[in-house]
């Protein structure tokens, strides 16, 4: 039996903050977890905005989607690089499926929806959208149609890293205060079978605010107008998906989902320092200011690896036969990623112990069914995503360990859980007991499983297995 579905997106909700410690703040959140099913969703492997979204929304991988982050090498020249948009999404997304089944879609704000594509119903596009004077609605007729009705589209938080934290906290409110409303506009004004948003603000407010909040934060800072933000702005937004859900028919699913979860950010590793005081990348002048890699001038013909900057580290070999002035014959590219492992793994924090989580460093063709596009050569979580990588160079003082982002204030990194809770208003108005905490949910099954609720069949290229919802 197929009923409507609505997916609610919190990008970065944090597990152990829903489930455990700001629950008794959030009743809401709190009765879909009593009538129905929960539980910690692993992401995919990196654990970031762009891809796990699409990961979660295709069935597929990172690999498959050829999507690794933001930023993806669009070529083996050593300055091709592109930011993901909607373009780069080969793979059938939800909203695809369901439209060629004939069911009405609405989807707003979901990570790599912009530019907006062609679906049966609207789209808006997400927080990659450039400002409210871009075409950010499909179809575009919609766009002076909600903003009139729901004032200008806010996409971001505009400058959420910054130093003016009440400015940003401000902004964070303003900005989810306005989606509510574009949600709530929708679902009584366009005809949905799916619909599906995705909040940003839950990740603005986890970068901006954590060394606030988080009293085992090496960087804590005792603040009385901070120190409860960000548990009162869970209990907002908690608020803002009961308004959300008011118009939501009583039989429809109500999935609440996030991409992954949120931990204290210790420091970061300067991945490109690190590599040129082990000889791997040289440079033919050092910048005398901190300078991404990307503007440096390396001597590529004596350079065998360098890196990229991040929540995560991304490790490029410089090849024989595959970049421009490849060094690393392609026969020694396997000892030579097996030396660059153990060296790695042999980093620890700044006063020379090991971290208190091991650092982890994947290869792409071992994660990964497909490895499209051009993925890095090694994925590094420097001490289990505590620390991040810092792709800058230059200064006076370099520094493997650093404690000061290159891309501006920043407490927190991501973790590889998020969360999935659902139920249906009914269930909620009778009290009804749920199938409770289940374990081992994964972020590919999430796609399968809104089809099964709507009784479509999934396309073969979608993975995972859907939830059982025998419970319910």
């Amino acid at each position: 039996m197929s009923h409507k579905v609505a997916v609610l997106g919190l990008d970065c909700a944090e597990p152990s903050l829903v489930f455990d410690r700001f629950r008794p703040r959030l009743p809401v959140l709190s009765k879909l977890m009593d009538t129905g099913m929960w539980g910690r969703l692993r992401s995919c492997d990196p654990p970031i905005t762009c891809p796990a979204w699409m990961v979660m929304m295709t069935g597929t991988s990172p690999g498959e989607l050829g999507i690794y982050g933001f930023r993806n090498r669009t070529d083996y020249t050593y300055s091709g690089l592109g930011i993901a948009t909607s373009s780069w999404v080969k793979h059938e997304t939800v909203w695809d499926v369901l439209s060629r089944n004939q069911r009405d879609c609405i989807t707003f704000g979901v990570p790599l929806t912009f530019p907006p594509r062609p679906l049966r119903g609207n789209q808006i596009g997400c927080f990659l959208t450039p400002g409210p004077e871009s075409n950010f609605t499909y179809p575009a007729s919609l766009k002076p149609e909600i903003t009139a009705a729901c004032g200008e589209y806010i996409p971001d938080v505009r400058d959420f890293r910054t130093d003016d934290k009440v400015g940003l906290l401000k902004r964070v409110f303003e900005m989810t205060d306005s989606h509510t409303t574009y949600a709530k506009w929708l679902l009584k004004n366009k005809p949905w079978d799916f619909f599906m948003m995705v909040e940003m603000g839950t990740d603005r407010i986890h970068h901006g605010f954590w060394k606030y909040f988080d009293k085992e934060h090496p960087r804590y800072e005792f603040n009385p107008a901070l120190q409860n933000c960000m548990e009162d702005y869970y209990a907002h937004v908690d608020s803002c998906l009961g308004k959300i859900i008011e118009d939501i028919p009583d039989d429809a699913w109500i999935v609440i989902v996030s991409d992954h979860g949120i931990k204290r950010m210790i420091g970061g590793i300067a991945f490109n320092e690190w590599l040129i005081k082990e000889g791997y990348l040289v440079l033919k002048s050092r910048p005398s200011k901190l300078t991404p890699i990307g503007k440096c001038d390396i001597d590529w013909s004596k350079t065998t690896a360098w890196g990229d900057g991040g929540y995560y580290g991304r490790l490029f070999l410089n090849i024989k036969g595959r970049e421009p002035q490849g060094q690393i014959p392609p026969e020694n590219v396997e000892a030579f990623k097996q030396e660059l492992t153990a060296k790695i793994m042999k980093l620890g924090d700044e006063t020379g112990k090991p971290f208190a989580v091991p650092t982890q460093v994947l290869r792409p063709e071992i994660i990964y069914e497909k490895v499209n596009g051009i993925a890095p050569d090694l994925i590094v979580y420097f001490g289990g995503l505590y620390w991040r990588s810092v792709g800058s160079v230059g200064g006076d003082n370099p520094s493997v360990h650093t404690f000061e982002n290159d891309s501006g204030p920043d407490d927190a990194n991501h973790a590889e859980e998020g969360i999935f809770i659902c139920s249906t208003k009914a269930r909620m108005k009778a009290n009804m007991k749920g199938s409770g905490e289940q374990k081992g949910m994964h972020l590919r099954s999430v796609a399968k499983t809104v089809l099964k609720m709507q009784g479509v069949q999934p396309p073969a290229s979608m993975g995972g297995a859907a939830f059982d919802l025998s419970g319910f």
